[in-house]
């Protein structure tokens, strides 16, 4: 018995067939654009803290994650735009950070104890592990575009304005001298001067060898007073 044609219509809804909700499913390739951009914002970080903007090309980035030396573009559209974006996701980093560090203070924490976080946390943006970004940063700032530079200048300001309550705070409190404003652009200054020098444990000269948290007692010492 011969068998009747299948209907090329059976498996294809009708027009007024409802649509299913929420968003179409990503496909695998998609899923994964996000790990591939991270991934080369950590590579051209790390190439650009060791080589400066000037000697990393976009072939060693894509080299550095595994990838063809056109492949970069997909993803940002010059070398320069990397830089900013690298800037950019360090100081979304940094204030995440931030504002994890300030969240894990008890209730009603003292403006000692919350400067004492902010310097741990800086510390740990600077030092810790994937510490590539805010380097960089300080290093390359003047090749930013004045577009990036404003972008940038946005998310430092909101960081470094939660310092400036804290400052002030210490200040009526009696626990710091001087202008507040000053001794942020002072206190910053001697902080971030620590990627120059500084070395973690088991390397460096017994003078450089010291924790991240000898490192936030000793600024304590340094810049806070008893009041």
């Amino acid at each position: 018995m011969p068998r009747t044609p299948p209907d090329p219509s059976a498996d294809t809804p009708p027009a007024d067939a409802p649509r299913p909700r929420g968003r179409p499913r990503k496909t695998a390739e998609e899923r994964d654009d996000g790990n591939r951009r991270q991934a080369l914002l950590g590579a051209a970080a790390l190439l650009f803290r060791q080589h400066g903007f000037a000697g990393t090309s976009t072939r060693d980035i894509a080299q550095a994650v595994g990838m063809r030396s056109g492949s970069p573009f997909y993803h940002f559209d010059s070398k320069q735009a990397l830089l900013g974006a690298v800037m950019t996701e360090g100081m979304r980093s940094a204030l995440q950070h931030q504002a994890q560090a300030l969240a894990a203070l008890p209730a009603g924490a003292s403006a000692r104890a919350r400067f004492a976080a902010l310097v741990r946390s800086h510390f740990d943006v600077l030092l810790g592990p994937q510490s590539d970004f805010i380097p960089v940063m300080l290093y390359e700032w003047r090749l930013l575009q004045p577009d990036q530079r404003a972008a940038v200048q946005a998310l430092k300001d909101d960081y470094e304005s939660v310092w400036q309550h804290v400052l002030d705070a210490l200040h009526q409190a009696g626990c710091l001298r001087g202008d507040p404003r000053l001794v942020r652009l002072m206190i910053f200054g001697a902080l971030n001067w620590s990627v120059q020098w500084y070395q973690p444990p088991g390397r460096g000269t017994s003078r450089q060898r010291a924790t991240l948290d000898d490192l936030t007692r000793t600024a304590l010492e340094l810049f806070l007073t008893t009041p």
